[in-house]
């Protein structure tokens, strides 16, 4: 284990705010499952430990609590910082039931629906233009599963290509949909959620063959995207398995 230097520390500080594809993991449970599912490219690992709570056999730098308190993204840092790159993924076709999140730009929607995607055997999302899925509250509230998902970056002309390419079947949430709980569904299916505040755009609606819904009781509008999108994903996955 090699001491940290200031100029080191220094040099680190600089990058996180330049470098916004560079991860900052100061959680020991998320380093490890991002380490076991081989998600990501480690740099650095950081620690004030005498030692690594968990085998890595890359480089480790010793250094003190304050400079990994200066480095974290949360106010109460563990004792170790993990400095690395999320692996990148070559768009692909789905072969399961999958998410495809419009807009989305609350980091702990996202990552909610991307952890309950991958309870309900969802294990393909698609973001377009949404959130990115380096953005640190993404992954902590993810609680790590992004590191076990494929999740893609596009563009909203990106997805539509790939999406009349691959004729995949997708379903979008709106109150004006039909029930939910009185929809059968067949084969692969995609569900879309929509923006917070707008909802799913007029480009992905298009390439929608169904709307779905979720009743309520009168007064209430919506649901937030994260437990709406949650909802009807356990509903499908309860129906089909």
């Amino acid at each position: 284990m090699l001491k940290a230097s200031k100029n080191f520390i220094a040099t680190l500080k600089k990058q996180k705010h330049e470098n916004k594809s560079l991860l900052f993991l100061d959680n020991v449970k998320i380093i490890k499952d991002a380490i076991a599912n081989k998600s990501i490219k480690v740099e650095y690992m950081l620690t004030s430990l005498p030692t690594l709570p968990f085998e890595f056999d890359g480089q480790v730098y010793e250094t003190d609590q304050q400079s990994i308190n200066a480095l974290a993204n949360t106010k109460t840092p563990q004792k170790v910082l993990c400095i690395a790159y999320l692996t990148q993924y070559v768009v692909e076709k789905p072969k399961t039931n999958f998410l495809v999140l419009d807009g989305l730009q609350d980091p702990g929607n996202v990552g909610t629906l991307v952890r309950t995607a991958k309870a309900c055997g969802f294990e393909y999302v698609y973001l377009i233009d949404s959130v990115k899925k380096t953005n640190d509250k993404l992954i902590r509230s993810s609680v790590g599963t992004i590191f076990d998902s494929k999740v893609f970056e596009m563009t909203h002309k990106e997805f539509e290509r790939f999406a009349k390419t691959e004729h995949l079947h997708l379903l979008m949430c709106d109150m004006d949909g039909e029930n939910i709980f009185e929809t059968t569904f067949d084969g692969i299916v995609g569900v879309v959620v929509g923006n917070e505040g707008q909802g799913v755009s007029d480009e992905v609606a298009k390439l929608c063959y169904k709307s779905i819904k979720i009743p309520m009781k009168p007064g209430i509008e919506s649901l937030n995207a994260g437990v709406s999108g949650s909802i009807i994903m356990y509903e499908i996955n309860k129906n089909q398995f």
